[in-house]
């Protein structure tokens, strides 16, 4: 994907994204709304900014094999509850926009987001007047940790590093 492309779809994934990781640390949720807004952007700003990313349509299409896959893999991790269906299924709506990226490069980013998002979210519950502005966060008390916020992250950033030409 190039620079202009990820500058294309950034504001729709950002919003997305922000809505996925507030709505998971609230209520411990993905709305599927959510995922389908994800996957329309693919569809719709994603097919504009084709031409954009240097992507040929066929590149677009396995975009959406991308998300196949990892719908298939998050379905069996989320059957033997390894993670949540909601994290399964927007990691699916967030496959196409990895689809000719360094999978090492994606993983690493994962992982640093991963560990970002684990320390800001458990930091965070001890700072009084955020905790108490977010009382009724579900994600404060549960014992799972809302992974929504480092997936959110991870697309977000990955767009970012896109326009800044890291990625």
């Amino acid at each position: 994907m190039t620079p202009g492309a990820a500058v294309a779809l950034l504001p729709f994934a950002s919003a997305i994204g922000i809505w996925v990781a507030w709505s998971d640390m609230k209520f411990m949720k993905i709305p599927n709304k959510a995922v389908i807004a994800l996957f329309l952007v693919w569809l719709g700003p994603g097919l504009l900014a084709v031409p954009l990313a240097g992507l040929s349509l066929e590149g677009w299409l396995w975009g959406w094999a991308l998300a196949g896959i990892v719908l298939a893999i998050g379905f069996v991790a989320s059957t033997l509850r390894l993670v949540g269906a909601g994290d399964a299924k927007f990691a699916a709506a967030m496959a196409p926009f990895f689809v000719a990226a360094d999978l090492r490069l994606v993983l690493a980013l994962y992982a640093a987001c991963l560990l970002g998002a684990v320390v800001t979210h458990r930091l965070a519950r001890y700072v009084g007047p955020l905790r108490a502005a977010t009382s009724d966060w579900a994600s404060w008390t549960n014992k799972d940790f809302p992974m929504g916020l480092a997936l959110s992250g991870t697309l977000i950033f990955h767009l970012l590093l896109i326009i800044q030409g890291t990625f």
